[in-house]
C-alpha cells in the first residue's frame, strides 16, 4: 500500500545516487508558486520515498530509431535534467532502448555534472533489443535471464553508477521466456548489489499474478491519462492490492494535453517521430482528445496553473498511483508541468473531468475517480 504524501525533508539517499526534494507541505497548490516543490509518497513496500513526478528521458534519447521523437539537443536535455531536480522532482526514469542508449549516457552525463548529494533516483528499463543495422525495425522483446544480465551491466555502464534504484521489465517476453525465469534473474541481480528495486512496466493481471509468486512486485509502470485510463480498471487496482508501487506514463499523452497543442504541432513533426502514426495524433480521435484538453482550461485557470498540471494531478488522485512520469526537453517545459506534483483537485473539479469525458467521448476507461490520494 503506497503513503499519503509525506511530510518528511531528509534527503533520500542510496548508495549510488540522493536527493534533496523540497518538503511537501500538504496544502493545495493555488497559484504555480516556485517555491512549493512536488508532494512524495513511498513506491509500494521499497524504501524508495520519490516526488509525485518524475523526469521522463524517453524525448531526450532523440530520432534516429523506432520510436523516436525527432532531433533533440543533448545540452537542452542536460539543462531540464538539472532544472527538475533543481525544482525538487527526485527520481529520473529512461531505458536502454531510448534512443538506442543515448538517452541514459545524457542522463550519465547530468549525472556526473551534480554533487552526489544532489543527485536524483535512477530509474531504467531493458528487455527491448534493438537491431543496430537497421534501428527503425521493432526491437525484439526479449527477457531471457543471460540478456538481462548483459542490458543490466550495459545500463550501468552508460549511466555511470554502480547500483539502479529501481530496474523495470519493459514490455512483456516475446521469445518464449517464462516470466518465473525472467523475475528470478531479477531477484539475483538484487543479491548481487546490481539493482535495488525490480518492477514491470506493460504487464498485465496474469503477468504479475506470476511475477508476484517468485517475488514481489516492487513496481509497475502502466500507461495511464485521461485519454488512456485502462489501467484504472485492472492493474492499478491489482497492484494496490498488493502493496506494488505504481508510476504512470504518458499522463500528458505525449503533448496532447498540454497548453499549446494543436492539429498544426502534428503537421510540423519530424518525420521520424512516432507520433505521427499513432492513433491518438489522428483523425477521429484528435479532434475528440484536444476537445477534452480544452476542457480542462477552466480549471487550470482557477487553480493558477497550466492544462498540463491539471492532467499530471487527474492521474495522481487515482487510489494506488504513486507517481507520473513526466517528459521535459527543456527547462521551460518542465515549468510548464511541476505544478502537478503538488496540485490536489478537488471532487467537483473530479466530476467536471468526468462529464467532460462522457461529452467529448475521448479515450477509454473509467472516468471518474472515486477517492482522492494514494491508498
Amino acid at each position: 500500500m503506497t503513503s499519503e504524501p509525506s511530510h518528511d525533508s531528509r534527503k533520500a539517499s542510496t548508495s549510488t545516487s540522493k536527493s534533496s526534494p523540497q518538503a511537501d507541505d500538504g496544502m493545495h497548490q493555488r497559484t504555480n508558486d516556485e517555491t512549493v516543490g512536488p508532494h512524495k509518497r513511498r513506491l509500494g513496500t521499497t524504501d524508495l520515498e520519490i516526488t509525485t513526478v518524475g523526469f521522463g528521458a524517453w524525448a531526450i534519447g532523440g530520432g534516429g530509431w523506432a520510436y523516436g521523437w525527432g532531433p533533440q539537443d543533448d545540452s537542452r536535455s542536460i539543462a531540464a535534467i538539472r532544472h527538475a531536480v533543481g525544482r525538487g522532482v527526485n527520481w529520473i526514469d529512461t531505458a536502454a532502448i531510448y534512443g538506442l542508449g543515448h538517452s541514459e549516457e545524457v542522463v550519465g552525463r547530468a549525472l556526473r555534472e551534480m554533487p552526489a548529494s544532489e543527485r536524483p533516483f535512477i530509474f531504467t528499463k531493458g528487455g527491448m533489443i534493438p537491431n543496430r543495422k537497421r534501428p527503425y525495425d521493432e526491437p525484439v522483446r526479449s527477457l531471457r535471464p543471460a540478456s538481462i544480465r548483459i542490458e543490466v551491466e550495459a545500463s550501468l555502464r552508460r549511466l555511470g553508477v554502480e547500483r539502479i534504484d529501481l530496474y523495470q521489465f519493459h514490455w512483456p517476453d516475446r521469445v518464449g521466456t517464462p516470466i518465473e525465469e525472467s523475475w528470478f534473474e531479477m531477484s539475483r541481480l538484487i543479491s548481487d548489489g546490481k539493482i535495488r528495486a525490480a518492477g514491470v512496466s506493460n504487464f498485465d493481471r496474469e503477468l504479475l499474478d506470476r511475477a508476484e509468486s517468485v517475488r514481489h512486485v516492487d513496481s509497475l509502470q502502466p500507461p495511464f491519462s485521461l485519454l488512456h485510463r485502462d489501467a484504472a480498471a485492472d492493474v492499478i487496482p491489482w497492484a494496490a492490492a498488493h502493496g506494488t508501487g505504481v508510476i504512470v506514463y504518458s499522463p500528458m499523452q505525449s503533448g496532447i494535453l498540454t497548453e499549446t497543442f494543436s492539429e498544426s504541432r502534428v503537421a510540423a513533426m519530424a518525420a521520424d517521430d512516432w507520433r505521427r502514426s499513432s492513433p491518438q495524433f489522428n483523425e477521429p480521435n484528435l479532434s475528440r482528445n484536444i476537445a477534452l484538453r480544452d476542457a480542462l482550461r477552466p480549471i487550470a485557470e482557477r487553480r493558477g496553473v497550466s492544462v498540463s498540471a491539471v492532467a499530471i494531478a487527474w492521474t495522481l488522485a487515482w487510489p494506488g498511483v504513486t507517481g507520473a512520469i513526466v517528459g521535459a526537453r527543456s527547462p521551460e517545459q518542465l515549468d510548464g508541468w511541476i505544478a502537478g506534483g503538488s496540485l490536489e483537485l478537488e471532487s467537483s473539479e473530479l466530476a467536471e473531468i468526468a462529464e467532460a469525458i462522457r461529452r467529448t467521448s475521448a479515450g477509454s476507461g473509467p472516468s471518474l475517480v472515486t477517492a482522492k490520494g494514494a491508498p
